[in-house]
Formats: C-alpha cells, structure tokens, sequence
C-alpha cells in the first residue's frame, strides 16, 4: 500500500497507473491563466494559485491535532501526522524497512 512506482520527471509527483501519469503530463502543457499579483508566478488552476499565495501571506490553515504546529498544504500536515501516529505506508521493495514518505523512501532505495 502506498506505492506509486511511476514518476513525473518534471515535478516529481508519483501515481500507482501509468495511465494516470500520462494524463498527469499534459498537466505541464498549456495556458497558465491565474498569475499571483505577488511574484507573477503563473498557475493553470486557481486552486494552485489559492495555495501559492499563502507563502506571501504566511497563513498556515491546516493544523496538527497532536502538537499545534501549522502547515500551508493539507498534504504536509498528512505526512507531519505520522511523526506522531507511527505509521509508515511506503515499504521498501527491496528490504524489510518502511517509510513516512514516498521522498524518504526514494532517498533510501538510492542506498540499496
């Protein structure tokens, strides 16, 4: 659980199909119509933008239960969580140990 082999070469972001990382490449083509009035870093999804400016803003929405700390992306705070809950769903294909993330798992596979 929580394998995802297939990797974007331009940003790094891992699907379970292969199918899904096609559709996920034409996300790197086209128009960028929503520029932050901060930078002018443009984004395809206003979404995207929502979260960008945060990093002018400073706000931080998404806090841990566990210990107060705060997060810009939801997904942080996801992976933050486990420090606490313990739980590793990345397991290495090649050894016994597991991992908080697909980025520490990675990291450990060039090891091997």
């Amino acid at each position: 659980a929580g394998e995802k082999p297939h990797r974007c070469h331009e940003c790094g972001l891992g699907f379970v199909l292969h199918s899904s990382l096609l559709l996920h490449h034409k996300s790197h083509r086209g128009p960028r119509p929503f520029a932050c009035g901060d930078c002018g870093k443009a984004f395809r999804e206003s979404t995207t933008l929502r979260r960008h400016q945060r990093i002018h803003t400073g706000e931080k929405p998404y806090r841990c239960s566990y210990c107060e700390r705060s997060f810009r992306a939801s997904s942080t705070l996801i992976i933050h969580r486990r420090i606490h809950t313990g739980e590793k769903p990345y397991p290495c294909g090649q050894c016994q140990r597991r991992f908080m993330s697909s980025s520490s798992l990675r990291k450990h596979l060039r090891a091997h």
